[in-house]
């Protein structure tokens, strides 16, 4: 599922996960499964505190949205937080909960998408960019060695 083409709602939810550095945010397409929902949004916190938060940042925005929950579990100290918003529920986990309970291998028959924080994802390119021409102003040809093992 293209970025472009998605519900304001998940958009909106995404966007607020990555608003709070959240890790590994997925979304798993249900359609056609026979699911209680149509979506489930995954994301990983780093700590209780993170989950907590992205959560509640989510929580928030959708509510500027318009859109209402119908019902949360999981509080501050939790491993695991889920939003239920009836056609969506968001899952935000620590990493050890996530490998756990790894909702999509449970559900790995439905359409995955990975969204990588573009604010990352742009640091990421200028570190790579500045990486790579010092490797090549110091290594000379050794740039294209270190590309094919990668």
């Amino acid at each position: 599922m293209k970025s472009e083409t998605l519900k304001p709602e998940l958009r909106c939810a995404i966007d607020a996960a990555h608003n709070k550095k959240a890790g590994s945010v997925t979304l798993l397409d249900l359609d056609g499964l026979g699911a209680f929902t149509g979506y489930f949004l995954i994301c990983t916190g780093f700590s209780e505190r993170q989950v907590s938060a992205i959560a509640s940042e989510i929580e928030d925005q959708l509510h500027l949205l318009g859109v209402r929950i119908r019902h949360r579990e999981g509080g501050s100290e939790s491993e695991w937080v889920l939003l239920d918003y009836g056609n969506f529920l968001v899952h935000v986990f620590t990493e050890r909960a996530r490998t756990f309970y790894d909702l999509e291998r449970l559900w790995r028959s439905a359409k995955r998408t990975e969204f990588v924080d573009p604010a990352k994802s742009a640091h990421d390119a200028g570190m790579e960019s500045g990486a790579r021409h010092s490797e090549r102003s110091s290594k000379g040809s050794s740039e294209e060695r270190s590309e094919e093992s990668a």
